[in-house]
């Protein structure tokens, strides 16, 4: 059974390895159809691997497909295997169906880079650690591919390394992760050291013998591990830098790969979660924080990618209050929809650069969709999407997010609606800025309109005064097919993902689909709750009507292109880079200075240098005995002799 399971990760894999090997000679495009082939037919082993699971009765969908030993030490082994379930081909499917699109819109997008092959060598790379990831049977195991997503991001956010902020924000990503990371292990050292195995299904059977103490620590400090990955707070600040990264990138990273790797081992370990007690209220409380807190910050950001980059932090915010409330249906349902609308939105952001000459500054944009109508068209889908306007589908898994999280607190039910309405506000605000309005980026004179940063080409920074280069547009222009056909796909996608769950018992898909998965760790609704879904829903629209209004107010009746955007919001991280400074890289730098120029130079240098001086002085003293004369030895001798004898007799007389 599932025998096609091997092929999802192994596909990804094998046009990795051929890339490496025939890359530069597949050359541009054939590298990218080569990569675009190998995970669109990973994608069909996925689906047909679906196909088969939903053959089978609903509890004997999970199959184990082993691998290989991989590490066998003493009474120590760890066996790789495949966990074809529910949640994993859940997973799978919209890792490798949306990461298909995202390939076949890169073949257009970095059509004419320098380094086109090496960038789908890394883009499958990246999808084979990500299924790795979904697909292991242990925490060991999904631990590589975690690691395996971690390298990949560094190696794509820094593509174009030329440039000092691609190659900072790499870095900056790979260092932030290190965080997380170092959590996820100390979670697997206390499992081993309590259960004494690493695979999932061995580890929940054996939670009924380990401690409630060293259960709530273990899902804390995995939870650790997702805050990097997932960017929550405290460890966001990664993520909106990694926009330096090409598009496509970004649209991979925060729709179908790394940042939902966090949620995902969060609904993976939902047994464990379930007797975590108070450490649910943890990762809904810093779920709902993250999202209100990125919401704000995305208020005031001109650049185009980083306002989807905080609302990307800010939706995986409401992911995690999903799992905090225990509606980890909702949580997965909310994962698959933010994959079709932010791909869409990512990939539209895209198109924009590509058709405005590299241009990232939305006040610098306006009325795009007389000119990119296709490009126009699907982002608006994607921008109602999120806002969370029914019949799209954001409205219908946001709606279940917020359901669960009023059964929790109506206190995180408010934060999380007051959320949906900035999220309108700032998604409003940035499709009025980009395809609406005045067209400013006719204006010779820029002065008075300013962004977060200069505009950048690709790879080299470019100068705004500097004139298109001969062969470049100098007015806006739609993207090719191949960069429009992904966005329609995903468009069709956003509109119509709500299907997979609606809130009707013979409609809800998804919901029975998972069921058995989380049947243990699924927290029901309280009575009375469900009766609240309409009134809650219609809250839900409100908020989202509400915020659109508002921007609508702002930037189309009143002409405005700045409105409540402080300046605190717009630096680094919305403050947070400048209070990390202050509170890890001052004290750091200055330990550092203390260590190095202090107490290296004066102490540990003062203690060799010291003990070297004492020989050193010793010896030249000693050296002032060495005469040469043999008259001087012979007196020395004679002395020494007359000493012993005289030794000798004080004894005898004794």
């Amino acid at each position: 059974m599932a025998d096609l399971a091997y092929l999802i990760p192994a596909l990804p894999l094998a046009g990795f390895l051929a890339l490496v090997v025939l890359g530069r000679r597949a050359g541009d495009p054939g590298a990218g159809w080569l990569a675009t082939s190998a995970i669109g037919i990973s994608f069909l082993a996925t689906l047909a691997t679906f196909f088969e699971l939903l053959g089978q009765d609903a509890h004997h969908r999970e199959v184990t497909k082993p691998l290989f030993t991989w590490i066998a030490a003493g009474g120590f082994e760890v066996k790789a295997a495949l966990l074809v379930d529910q949640l994993s081909v859940t997973m799978a499917l919209f890792v490798t169906g949306v990461g298909t699109l995202i390939h076949l819109y890169s073949v257009g997008y970095m059509k004419g880079d320098e380094n086109f092959p090496r960038f789908f060598v890394y883009l499958n790379l990246f999808a084979f650690s990500m299924l790795v990831l979904v697909l292991s049977d242990s925490f060991l195991f999904t631990f590589l591919g975690w690691e395996g997503v971690g390298a990949c991001s560094y190696l794509l956010i820094s593509f174009w390394f030329e440039r000092d902020t691609a190659a900072t924000a790499g870095k900056k990503a790979f260092v932030v992760n290190r965080v997380g990371d170092f959590g996820f292990m100390i979670a697997m050292f206390l499992l081993f050291s309590t259960v004494g195995t690493l695979t999932y299904k061995e580890v929940f059977e054996g939670l009924e013998g380990v401690s409630h103490a060293a259960i709530v620590a273990i899902a804390l400090l995995l939870f650790l591990g997702a805050t990097g990955k997932s960017a929550q707070l405290p460890l966001f600040v990664w993520l909106p830098d990694a926009m330096e990264g090409p598009s496509p990138v970004s649209a991979l990273i925060h729709a179908a790969t790394m940042v939902t790797a966090g949620v995902y081992l969060m609904a993976r370990v939902s047994p464990l979660l379930a007797e975590a007690g108070g450490a649910l209220t943890v990762v809904a409380v810093v779920g709902a924080v993250t999202a209100l807190v990125a919401a704000v910050i995305a208020c005031a950001q001109d650049d185009i990618k980083r306002v989807l980059a905080y609302s990307t932090i800010s939706q995986l915010g409401y992911m995690f209050l999903a799992v905090g409330s225990g509606a980890y249906i909702a949580a997965v349902f909310h994962m698959v929809t933010h994959a079709f609308f932010k791909a869409l939105l990512f990939l539209g952001a895209g198109s924009v650069m590509h058709g405005m000459n590299d241009e990232l500054n939305m006040k610098r944009m306006g009325a795009l969709r007389r000119w990119m109508p296709v490009t126009g068209a699907t982002f608006i889908v994607g921008w109602l999407a999120i806002a969370g306007v029914p019949p799209f589908s954001g409205f219908w898994s946001k709606d279940d997010v917020l359901l669960a999280a009023y059964d929790k607190s109506p206190v995180l039910w408010a934060i999380g609606l007051f959320t949906a309405l900035l999220t309108a506000y700032y998604m409003g605000r940035q499709v009025f800025l980009v395809f609406f309005g005045e067209e400013r980026w006719r204006r010779e004179e820029r002065g008075g309109v300013h962004g977060n940063e200069p505009s950048r080409g690709r790879p080299e920074e470019r100068s705004e005064a500097e004139p298109p280069a001969e062969g470049e547009h100098s007015e806006p222009h739609e993207s090719p097919r191949l960069m429009t056909a992904p966005m329609v796909v995903l468009a069709v996608l956003a509109l119509f993902g709500g299907l997979l769950n609606l809130p009707f018992e013979k409609l809800k898909f998804l919901e029975h689909w998972l069921e058995p998965v989380f049947e243990e760790a699924e927290h029901k609704l309280a009575p009375g709750v469900e009766d609240l879904r309409l009134v809650l829903a219609l809250l839900a629209i409100a908020a989202g009507v509400a915020g659109i209004a508002i921007a609508y107010a702002i930037f189309m009746r009143a002409g405005r292109i700045a409105a409540f955007e402080p300046a605190v919001m717009k630096r680094g991280s919305g403050g947070f880079d400048d209070l990390y400074s202050f509170l890890v890289e001052r004290p750091g730098r200055a330990i550092a200075n203390f260590t190095a120029f202090v107490f290296d130079a004066r102490v540990v240098d003062g203690i060799v240098n010291g003990a070297a001086s004492v020989v050193r002085m010793g010896g030249s003293q000693l050296r002032k005995v060495q005469t040469g004369y043999v008259r001087n030895y012979a007196l020395g001798v004679t002395f020494g002799a007359a000493l012993l004898l005289g030794y000798a007799l004080l004894r005898m007389g004794s």
